[in-house]
């Protein structure tokens, strides 16, 4: 009878291991696949989600605080409304279908024969620079402010539509940074937002894409106000433009010098007072470049207050952009000042 136990016992022992090595090897196979994100158990029942079609609901988004930076686990962010960006259709020129949603154009732009130069859209760049390569964009890091100081990437109308959910994805270091990006807990509690500089919504055909724009090296320091309202306001309007013109190239980024005040844990991470982005559109014959210049701060004005010669954002900056257009051409484009460059985006 005692051997009976005994013999029992030992294999209960044995269907009990069995079961602690199963989940043992079910967690490593979760951080082998969701090693990348901070919250991988929360990851895992997204893609199952996702899967089985019972995704959030709208309601449920809507919720969500977009572009929260406070805490790491806040750290998703949706599509806010675009109400105030629908009452400037007319004025911005952009063609709506009866939803509100931008035409689609079907056709690509035919390109200049400089266009088709290797790295034609980055701004000029020394061979000791560290250049980051994503698929969806390609930027330079400045070790010294822990950000990029431009972001550049075409954008396709395309890109701008599709089910990528930003609510899946979490910030995080930048593995290519030979240096170390900074840290999303470097923003915890700082006041600041972590501003994209390509923004999720220019990828939402790619799910990977859309969480390649979530890396540190992306991310700015931007006041919430800013980064929520009129940075935003200014990021939608150039996805109308890429579907109304059928392709632009963006370049993007923070005013960088010595002196801005730091936040960062970790990481000593430079907060811009100005942002810059610069749009170049080309249709052989046709082609128009424009820039904005921005303060970190919310405003009510419109974007046309915002126009400036490329040349001025080239001479605050230091960085020459689309160095490889014809050097006529490109003076006479980063030349023109607001009020023409205006007229020539605005009112189409």
């Amino acid at each position: 009878m005692s051997m009976k136990n005994n013999s029992y016992r030992r294999g209960f022992r044995l269907r009990g291991n069995t079961l602690v090595l199963l989940l043992i090897f079910f967690l490593i196979g979760l951080f082998l696949r969701y090693g990348g994100r901070t919250q991988p158990v929360v990851a895992f029942w997204n893609d199952v989600r996702a899967i089985l079609g019972i995704g959030p609901s709208d309601r449920e988004s809507r919720k969500r605080n977009p572009y929260q930076a406070p805490e790491p686990q806040e750290d998703v962010a949706e599509d806010e409304s675009a109400d105030r960006s629908d009452r400037k259709d007319k004025e911005e020129g952009v063609a709506s279908d009866p939803k509100g949603a931008p035409e689609m154009a079907s056709s690509r732009n035919k390109l200049f024969a400089f266009e088709k130069q290797v790295d034609f859209i980055l701004p000029a760049y020394k061979p000791g620079d560290e250049i980051i390569r994503h698929d969806g964009f390609t930027l330079r890091y400045q070790e010294r402010y822990e950000q990029a100081d431009w972001v550049a990437y075409p954008l396709l109308g395309y890109e701008t539509k599709g089910q990528a959910d930003r609510d899946r994805e979490q910030f995080q270091p930048d593995p290519q940074v030979k240096t170390g990006s900074a840290l999303p807990s470097d923003y915890t509690r700082s006041g600041y937002d972590r501003g994209h500089l390509a923004p999720a919504g220019d990828f939402k055909f790619s799910q990977r894409l859309t969480s390649d724009s979530f890396y540190m090296s992306n991310m700015s320091p931007q006041a919430p106000e800013f980064n929520r309202g009129i940075w935003k306001e200014l990021e939608e309007l150039v996805r109308r433009w890429a579907v109304r013109d059928r392709g632009l190239y963006v370049v993007t980024g923070p005013v960088l010098k010595p002196g801005l005040p730091t936040i960062g844990r970790q990481n000593e991470i430079a907060v811009p007072k100005k942002y810059y982005k610069v749009l170049l559109y080309c249709n052989d014959p046709d082609i128009r470049m424009i820039g904005f210049l921005l303060d970190n701060k919310g405003s009510d004005s419109s974007l046309k207050q915002f126009v400036v010669p490329v040349d001025q954002i080239e001479q605050l900056t230091g960085i020459d952009f689309f160095p490889k257009l014809p050097d006529k051409l490109e003076r006479e484009l980063e030349s023109k000042g607001r009020s023409e460059t205006a007229a020539d985006w605005f009112s189409l």
